[in-house]
């Protein structure tokens, strides 16, 4: 969830152990980072923009120039960038990926890359970045191409600064989606989700941080508790959210009214039996 090179690999297991995945990165360059990945999310844009402008087979090899590409990313467009671009390209590369998935009559291994192969082109004389193409791995493109709510480079995204708030958002777009009611989650199954090195308290702490402030793209973020008691966070979308709170109230008014009604029925009976005593 830090800029800092991360080479311990990150592991997560299913709670009934069908399923695992577990992402190693070469010692010398480290583990790709959530800044890393938004170079993925750029070509899931890419590929999505043109296939709803109908341009018919889309390749998983990507070409721009290194200017619009960080621009496109949010980042600076100077030679430090331009350089942890490069760095970026060569992690996402060198990053493996194993998934597991028990079936009942067989354990599927898979492995793979986030890219291929990447390409930059410079100026022979000046050193001037002039282009760079990305080819991505069979199994991210293919996976983009079947999803159906493709995670974008969204402006408030982008804003967002924070590892954990970018790793947070992308787990709950995944899960939550635009689902009308939302997705909870215990936060340890959380932390393992998000590939936190941090305690369960530390963790805790930030994500209480994330939700006191209240500024994820799109979702609306609360504290709450599951059934046994663990510490859960609850993701609905923000107008989801909102209607949800309206109804809450409009019910919390109308069973309100039903109560005074009642009681002034009530008035009302003992009013008409001590009348009828009295004659």
């Amino acid at each position: 969830m830090q800029k800092r090179k991360r080479v311990r690999p990150i592991q997560f297991e299913s709670p009934d152990g069908s399923n695992s995945v577990r992402i190693e990165g070469i010692p010398t360059f480290g583990i790709a980072t959530i800044w890393d990945a938004d170079i993925l999310i750029w070509a899931a844009s890419m590929l999505n923009d043109a296939r709803e402008r109908g341009q018919g087979v889309v390749s998983p090899m990507l070409s721009t120039t290194p200017y619009e590409l960080l621009k496109a990313l949010g980042r600076g467009t100077g030679g430090k960038a331009y350089r942890e671009l490069q760095a970026a390209l060569v992690r996402l590369q060198s990053t493996s990926i194993f998934l597991s998935a028990r079936a009942s009559d067989r354990l599927v291994k898979i492995g793979f890359n986030w890219i291929d192969e990447w390409r930059v082109e410079e100026d022979p004389g000046s050193g001037r970045p002039l282009g760079v193409a990305i080819t991505l791995s069979d199994r991210v493109f293919q996976s983009i191409l079947a999803e159906k709510s493709l995670l974008t480079l969204d402006p408030a995204y982008l804003e967002l600064s924070g590892g954990i708030e970018l790793a947070l958002y992308r787990v709950i777009r995944k899960h939550a989606g635009l689902q009308r009611g939302g997705w909870i989650c215990r936060l340890e199954l959380l932390r393992q989700k998000i590939g936190s090195e941090s305690s369960a308290k530390e963790f805790g702490r930030m994500i209480r941080e994330i939700v006191q402030a209240d500024q994820l793209p799109g979702y609306q973020v609360e504290l709450v508790c599951t059934a046994s008691g663990q510490p859960a966070l609850q993701c609905r979308l923000r107008g989801q959210a909102e209607h949800d709170a309206a109804v809450a109230i409009k019910q919390e008014h109308h069973e309100r009214s039903l109560r005074i009604a009642e009681r002034q029925r009530h008035m009302d009976r003992m009013d008409r039996a001590m009348e009828a005593r009295g004659r």
